[in-house]
């Protein structure tokens, strides 16, 4: 485990680091799947990361490598905030985060992949810093994210985090030990992979349901990306792309292309209940969607989508 008063910032005007940033900072165990680079505090609570963008990848890049999926972007926010709580407000290594809120909007027309990585650079800005006796126990921050100079996206996040004891306690009695979980549902089949804009089955997330705008949701823990370590939840990535492939399966021969999210986390997802996910209301491009479990809303998502 890495020692946070080892971890230095990048000095101001020294350009972007040449390795990623360590991966326990990002909660991510696979080094292809950090995104960060470096990071320099600009005044007390802002600051200015960099990061790398792959040209191909299973989930972020579109099918044909043509473009960077918005989803992509709020990964990168997020690993943001993961970072900054650790490496500048000194957050233990072995807290427990919780999403509260994610807010990801994106100019698609800007996030062509080119003939080399993609590098932007994040500039946050921390709006709210709430403590406990003394320590930082939660973030709320700002992102614009550019690439060449130009605002490609911006970004708001809400999280919080916890100490083992704590978070046992929050999950109501459920165990926290993965080794010791109840396994996920069976699998139920997938939708065809490109009524939802993927090219493998294996990373279709919906099947069908007993009504139109209904899916039900199928978690796979074996994922690469969205199970890069073992979870004792259903992640909030994972709702946030079945939200994705569920503006694309409403869509019909629309195509919607999704380019913003705006959703709350509102409790967590459990593996061993159903979990449905539904279209619930469209006002112009937006589309309401929403993730439910037994007779609880756990997420709810405003996607921003444009035809394609």
């Amino acid at each position: 485990m890495p020692d946070l008063r080892r971890f230095a910032q990048a000095r101001p005007g020294s350009g972007p680091l040449t390795a990623t940033v360590p991966r326990e900072f990002v909660h991510r165990v696979a080094v292809a799947e950090i995104l960060l680079t470096g990071w320099t505090r600009t005044d007390a609570d802002r600051f200015t990361l960099t990061a790398q963008w792959p040209r191909a990848h299973q989930l972020h890049v579109s099918p044909d490598r043509s473009a960077y999926e918005p989803l992509l972007v709020a990964e990168t926010v997020r690993q943001c905030g993961a970072l900054l709580a650790h490496a500048a407000y000194e957050v233990p290594l072995d807290h427990c985060f919780v999403l509260q809120e994610l807010r990801v909007d994106t100019r698609p027309e800007h996030l062509a992949v080119g003939a080399v990585p993609a590098e932007p650079v994040v500039d946050i800005t921390v709006r709210e810093v709430r403590r406990r006796a003394g320590r930082a126990a939660a973030l709320r921050y700002d992102a614009a994210v550019r690439l060449g100079g130009e605002r490609v996206a911006t970004g708001h996040i809400a999280v919080t985090w916890t100490n083992a004891s704590v978070y046992r306690r929050l999950r109501g009695g459920r165990s926290t030990d993965v080794g010791a979980l109840r396994l996920p549902l069976p699998l139920s089949a997938p939708l065809p992979a490109d009524r939802v804009g993927r090219a493998l089955a294996a990373d279709v997330l919906l099947s069908s349901a007993d009504r139109p705008g209904r899916w039900r949701l199928r978690v796979d823990t074996s994922h690469p990306v969205f199970f890069d370590h073992p979870l004792d939840h259903i992640p909030g990535m994972l709702l946030l792309e079945a939200a994705r492939q569920a503006v694309r399966a409403h869509g019909g021969p629309e195509l919607r292309v999704p380019a913003s999210f705006h959703a709350t986390f509102q409790q967590y997802a459990e593996f061993d209940e159903p979990v449905w996910i539904e279209v619930s209301e469209e006002d112009g491009t937006d589309v309401q969607v929403a993730a439910r479990q037994g007779e609880s809303v756990v997420f709810a998502c405003t996607v921003g989508a444009a035809a394609g």
